[in-house]
């Protein structure tokens, strides 16, 4: 029972690490802050998985060559049946490597298994002894209390990330019916799409035609809209995976990146006010 306990807690400190390098990378890409998790809590749990797994399976290997090869095997192994696993239950694709040279269906990529592959190595041979010695110093009682609340917390957290997650597909398709109605009224044809929306929001309210400010006032809208249909669940979602994508149709992937436009605009503005 106590194995089971550190594995549990090294399980949630490798998650953290990968919440912690995940939403760094990407927020240095959007040049935003990101919060990267599927949970809301700062949790990566494929990182954890990834990481339990190698300590488990790997501590009696010590050539680096060896652990190197299997953890990258290991890693984009899992990381594929995540993707499909996650493709099927939410009918979304939450990331897309097809942009990266020598990837499989754009699931998993060459560079990440070598990433994978050094993360295994420093893994089982620097960072998880020094991990194992700092965990066996925490009193038995507190173990067991840690893993108690911590247990409950993300069970917790997974059951209601699901819940908020699971009808995207429905709501996006509550979205577009709603946002394309406003759009008629103002007497416009929606272009759904990143680059569609930036151009409709492109410049000043300077110039404007009587039925342009209609239609700009529609679409202004779309945020109230956004926030009413789509949970906090889905649009932390739409926020905190750029490549998300829907598996279903077409035209839901251009509302997320719509969405996500919107979003990107709104906390800019907020951010903005603030200063």
């Amino acid at each position: 029972m106590i194995a089971l306990e550190y594995l549990f807690l090294w399980f949630l400190l490798y998650a953290f690490v990968g919440w912690v390098y995940e939403s760094i990378l990407v927020s240095i890409s959007e040049h935003r802050w990101v919060n990267r998790g599927f949970l809301n809590g700062p949790l990566c749990p494929i990182y954890g998985c990834g990481a339990v797994l190698a300590i488990v399976l790997l501590r009696d290997l010590h050539n680096p060559v060896v652990i190197f090869f299997i953890s990258s095997f290991g890693a984009c192994t899992l990381e594929y049946v995540t993707s499909w696993g996650m493709e099927k239950l939410f009918h979304a694709r939450w990331w897309d490597y097809s942009h990266y040279r020598f990837n499989i269906q754009g699931r998993i990529c060459l560079l990440g298994a070598v990433v994978f592959g050094f993360a295994g190595v420093i893994i089982t041979d620097v960072t998880q002894p020094v991990v194992e010695r700092i965990t066996r110093m925490i009193p038995l009682p507190a173990v067991h209390w840690m893993c108690a609340i911590f247990a409950v917390i993300v069970i917790t957290d997974t059951v209601i990330t699901v819940l908020g997650v699971i009808d995207l597909a429905d709501n996006l398709a509550k979205f577009s019916e709603t946002v394309q109605t406003y759009a008629e009224k103002a007497g416009d044809s929606l272009q759904w799409g990143r680059d569609a929306f930036r151009d409709k929001f492109r410049g000043t309210f300077q110039g404007l035609s009587e039925s342009s400010q209609e239609a700009f006032e529609a679409l202004a809208n779309m945020q109230a809209t956004a926030t009413s249909i789509l949970n906090r669940q889905q649009r932390r979602m739409i926020s905190a995976f750029p490549r998300l994508r829907s598996t279903d149709s077409t035209k839901y992937s251009k509302i997320i990146e719509t969405v996500r436009e919107m979003l990107r605009r709104r906390q800019s503005h907020n951010n903005t006010d603030i200063k």
